[in-house]
């Protein structure tokens, strides 16, 4: 019996965590069928195309819709930082389980969109496609949807990583305390009087400065958690703030 004809796939070293433990080591032989194309092997091998770079096969560069050849070489590099999605503004679209991370990169004025609850991988990627949004998510099997207009995988679990990650990635404008953590909303100057229904004794006699979010009417001080935030928004500043 002849052997199937095979393609060697080799990954970046920074997409070894998605190819499973076998196959991170070297090339990776694959059966070339004469039908599916490299981005439905690649997939197949466990990458979502969102992470992937440039696909060199015998030292040129292809397409996603490259059909592989028996005998060809493929080399496939992550994405290029930063990283330029087309179309503006840039948006973000979030999951279930990011709250953190969406809270934070409002509170650095980027224009996050998140769901609070699970609506379900169909619905989310009709919402990133709706809206135009670079869907954030470490769900593989959302990132290889379709209808997806945009979207990145996030590497860490952490917050505060995740939060320097996707600063590093997309290189958002920073325009930090103009937008409602609670629900993205763009934030005014409020007088006191026009959020006192939301203020306790304590906050009525210690603050004189407010804001207020334009959609859901949320006000914001400058109250005990404050430095924390401040601190955020300055590494974010420092590290980003003039880096395109």
């Amino acid at each position: 019996m002849t052997a199937a004809p095979e393609i060697h796939v080799e990954f970046a070293p920074e997409l070894a965590l998605f190819v499973p433990h076998g196959r991170r080591s070297g090339t990776t032989p694959v059966a070339a069928d004469g039908v599916s194309t490299l981005g439905h092997v690649v997939e197949s091998l466990g990458v979502p195309l969102t992470e992937v770079g440039a696909l060199v096969v015998d030292g040129r560069e292809v397409t996603v819709s490259h059909l592989p050849a028996a005998g060809e070489s493929v080399r496939v590099r992550p994405i290029e930082r930063p990283q330029r999605v087309p179309g503006a503004p840039l948006r973000f679209l979030l999951d279930v389980h990011l709250g953190t991370l969406a809270r934070r990169l409002r509170l650095l004025g980027v224009d996050t969109a998140y769901e609070s609850t699970d609506i379900g991988d169909p619905a989310l990627a009709t919402r990133s496609a709706a809206e135009r949004r670079v869907m954030l998510s470490r769900d593989r099997g959302l990132l290889r949807r379709r209808e997806l207009w945009a979207g990145a995988y996030v590497y860490s679990t952490r917050p505060e990583d995740q939060l320097r990650d996707v600063l590093d990635r997309f290189r958002p404008e920073l325009d930090p305390w103009t937008r409602c953590i609670a629900c993205n909303g763009l934030l005014r100057e409020a007088s006191k009087e026009e959020v006192a229904d939301q203020l306790q004794g304590g906050t009525q006699r210690s603050y004189d400065v407010f804001a207020q979010c334009r959609e859901c009417g949320r006000a914001y001080w400058k109250g005990a958690h404050h430095e924390q935030l401040e601190a955020i928004v300055e590494r974010a500043l420092e590290e980003f703030a003039d880096r395109k």
